[in-house]
């Protein structure tokens, strides 16, 4: 179930980020759209909406969201840095027919919680990209 507006206003008081409206409708639009669109891809989906906001400010207000905490930026195999609300730990799956992305729960990886193999390096997380055919893909062949 998606947060309504009184849930999103707290979460912009509790980060300490200005809630502007450019902000609130790119948040909105990450909590209720859960497929890891690219920056360009938002500033479209908002933009059908309100088209008041440019790209260039679109892109200051995901990254003002994400050093807030408020989302998360990823950078899946080299592509364009994708977005999400999902905050909470999880993996990512990428199917290479369709190029969907989707969450995948998470799972500890034994080898890097023991720190095994990175010799002085100091470990501070790691995200887990899978790859393979998703659901509906598989199906298809």
């Amino acid at each position: 179930m998606s947060p309504d507006r009184s849930e999103i206003l707290e979460a912009f008081k509790h980060s300490g980020l200005r809630c502007t409206s450019q902000r609130y409708a790119i948040f909105d639009y990450l909590v209720r759209h859960p497929v890891h669109p690219s920056a360009e891809q938002v500033y479209a989906a908002v933009n059908r909406k309100d088209p008041r906001a440019s790209l260039a400010t679109v892109y200051k207000a995901l990254h003002a969201l994400a050093e807030a905490g408020l989302i998360r930026e990823l950078t899946l195999d080299g592509n364009a840095i994708r977005f999400e609300a999902a905050t909470t730990r999880h993996h990512h799956f990428i199917c290479r027919a369709c190029g969907r992305v989707e969450d995948v729960d998470w799972f500890e990886l034994p080898q890097f919680s023991r720190q095994v193999s990175i010799g002085a390096r100091k470990l501070e997380g790691y995200d887990l990209v899978l790859h393979g055919l998703c659901e509906s893909c598989s199906s298809a062949t």
